[in-house]
């Protein structure tokens, strides 16, 4: 387990802290000794290198390794620095100086904090590590001047006490507030009455407290919100973090600006009109399995596009599997319309839960057109193209499937299904809560009853799959949902590559499962967000934070069989909604940063365009439109207010893609009730 932990640390020091720039040897050295293991709870332990924030007691937060790293660089320390920090919390980033500094001297606010930290420093032989309980706004002038000043916390402004107990010459680092969020501030010492302030970028801390500090706990800020950070992770809490928004760039760019966009323009192949760009996917007939993307999750372009290249390539190209980013029992609904197969028994209509303007809007009800015709002239019943939900948060409706469909072939099992499910029951409606509670210790998890349901399918496999193939089918994928479900949550709440991880990961498995089921000529066209389907590897989401996605799993399995074919857009309308579970909202997206992907993409003037940037495509081969830029991405949660640090991240636009469509303006998908109100049962799915 040690040997595991060192791993995870050298990992962590390698990607994301040298990795994004950080340099200073002392700090990369400090970085790689210290087990930051050990300063968080002990449920959480496994979570201990991820890239982001972790909570701790008194409703706080460990910061993101990230932000600690760039703190201490900042600072400048050296073997003979003495260092004041403010808001020690458990004390990981005191650790860390003290392999640097000769002294640090620490004030926490919050009493349980500075014993559990001053213990720890103990434990670990940190002896010129002193923690104190206080106000560290009001600093330790008894202590002072010292070389560094570092606070962990956010304010108002630079508290004047602590300017005037640095030494001349010596550095300021804190948060302080600017526009909902806050900016990163280096403040130097350069006379007995002079300072000079540098800004450093945006970060999210919790409120510095104390004489100096906010009053009342502090202004209501936003953090950056899981589901829409690369887009996240759409079930994950909303939490105060002590987190870097934004990481440094290490490589210039090789062109920007009006050239960049030149050499863009030049590459476009142009189209009026979907049936236009339809056409342009033929080149993709021959692979095993294209993937369509969205650069949100609410564009009605978007959605129109991918239904015009969808129906090509079922109607003409053969491909009979259409997998999305849905959840597999509301998307059998579907399949059963588009196929013409009887109206499944449900005891709720499809997709009626939260974000539902995703898969209940007038472009879906297009799509699911289309693909009905271009079925009904399909003779052979097994070359009709199905549709698939990929998803893993069906828990409820999952547990239902499977016990349905055992009461029907094997009452007996589904006796001791329903018996294993009851783990899960009172959390049926609230699976995260369940998440936190299982990794609290409170009670025992569920991991081990939702496997052994799974098992005992598997085992009975020939059985039932004598009975009725395709139902067993969907009962398996089913069971395996619950089991996934069951991991996702779990980990949901603190291990963001973990989850991110294990959700894409069941997407791929199920996708592989799906084309396996449907035969060896079978052939998939998915839709899902970018940040699914844009290979992670060329992004900050994999080279950073270690995470994989559907696309890259699929360039690994199928190679060159696999296209992945990313959207964007500048500007327009969007449905999206100000947090999770808010009501949906037509919002107006904000015209993209001029140095970001689709800022260069606007700048070509053209409205409409597909870049091919396969290696034989105008694109291919171009190094300009491998260099790392920030592209946006805009999830079920939209915030314009604080766009930047909220919706985008880097991204290596030509080894990400083999396609770009862009759309200069767009509008939000038709998505108000009157666009699908309820209507008679014959017209299923939509108005059941």
């Amino acid at each position: 387990m040690e040997s595991d932990m060192t791993q995870l640390r050298e990992r962590m020091v390698a990607q994301q802290i040298a990795g994004r720039g950080i340099t200073d040897a002392r700090v990369l050295a400090a970085m790689r000794a210290v087990p930051r293991e050990a300063f968080v709870p002990d449920a959480l332990r496994e979570f201990a290198y991820e890239d982001s924030p972790l909570p701790i007691e008194a409703d706080q937060t460990i910061s993101q390794p990230l932000i600690v790293a760039q703190m201490i660089e900042l600072a400048a320390l050296g073997p003979e620095s003495v260092v004041l920090e403010v808001g020690a919390g458990s004390g990981y980033a005191a650790a860390v100086m003290g392999r640097i500094a000769k002294r640090v001297h620490a004030i926490e606010w919050h009493d349980i904090l500075a014993r559990t930290a001053a213990e720890r420093m103990a434990a670990l032989g940190y002896d010129n590590v002193e923690i104190v309980q206080g106000d560290g706004t009001l600093g330790w002038p008894e202590k002072a001047p010292f070389d560094a000043i570092l606070v962990a916390a956010g304010g108002p402004a630079v508290p004047d006490t602590l300017r005037r107990q640095l030494k001349i010459g010596g550095r300021l680092i804190i948060p302080v507030a600017s526009d909902g969020y806050q900016i990163l501030t280096l403040v130097r010492r350069t006379g007995p009455d002079t300072f000079a302030e540098e800004n450093h970028g945006a970060v999210m801390f919790v409120p510095l407290v104390g004489e100096h500090g906010w009053r009342n706990g502090g202004p209501k800020t936003r953090t950056r919100d899981p589901a829409t950070r690369s887009t996240r992770r759409d079930a994950m809490p909303v939490r105060s973090a002590a987190t870097l928004l934004h990481a440094r760039r290490k490589a210039p760019a090789i062109v920007t600006g009006a050239a960049l966009s030149r050499l863009i323009g030049d590459c476009a192949e142009t189209f009026g009109g979907f049936d236009e760009l339809a056409r342009l996917v033929d080149r993709y007939a021959d692979r095993r399995v294209v993937l369509l993307g969205e650069a949100t999750h609410g564009t009605a372009e978007f959605y129109r596009a991918r239904a015009w290249m969808t129906e090509r390539l079922v109607a003409l190209h053969g491909f009979n599997v259409v997998a999305v980013e849905a959840d597999w029992p509301d998307a059998a609904a579907y399949d059963a319309y588009v196929r013409g197969r009887p109206v499944p028994d449900l005891t709720e209509p499809p997709f009626h839960r939260f974000p539902r303007w995703m898969w209940r809007n007038g472009q879906v009800r297009d799509l699911l057109e289309r693909l009905r015709a271009a079925n009904a002239n399909i003779a052979d019943p097994e070359r009709q193209a199905g549709f698939y939900g990929l998803d893993i948060y069906s828990l409820g409706t999952s547990i239902d499937a499977v016990l349905a469909y055992l009461d029907k072939v094997d009452p007996r099992a589904a006796h001791v299904a329903r018996e294993r499910y009851a783990c899960l029951t009172p959390w049926r409606a609230d699976p995260a809560t369940y998440g936190r509670m299982a990794l609290s210790g409170r009670f025992e998890g569920c991991e081990e009853a939702v496997a052994k349901i799974l098992m005992d399918l598997l085992e009975r496999r020939l059985d039932y799959l004598r009975r009725d193939g395709e139902a067993f089918f969907g009962a398996e994928q089913n069971a395996r949902i619950v089991a996934r479900a069951e991991a996702y949550y779990r980990a949901m709440y603190y291990g963001a590559a973990q989850s991110w991880n294990l959700r894409d990961t069941h997407m791929f498995d199920t996708l592989a499962g799906v084309l396996a089921h449907r035969g060896p000529d079978a052939k998939a066209v998915v839709w899902a967000h970018n940040s699914h389907i844009g290979d992670a590897a060329a992004t900050d989401m994999g080279r950073v934070r270690g995470e994989h996605n559907i696309g890259q799993l699929c360039r690994r399995r199928y190679g060159a069989a696999a296209a992945l074919i990313g959207f964007g857009t500048d500007r327009g309308t969007v449905a999206a909604a100000s947090n999770w579970d808010s009501p949906m909202e037509i919002m107006q997206v904000r015209p993209a940063r001029s140095d970001s992907w689709e800022g260069h993409c606007r700048g070509t003037e053209i409205p409409a365009f597909l870049l091919d940037l396969g290696i034989e495509g105008r694109a291919g081969r171009k190094p300009e439109l491998a260099q790392p830029l920030l592209q946006r991405a805009i999830g079920v949660v939209y915030r314009p207010e604080s766009e930047l640090m909220s919706h985008y991240f880097e991204a290596e636009l030509a080894r990400q893609f083999d396609a770009w469509v862009w759309f200069d303006e767009t509008r939000a998908v038709d998505a108000t009730p009157a666009a699908h109100a309820d209507r008679p049962r014959d017209t299923f799915p939509f108005g059941l």
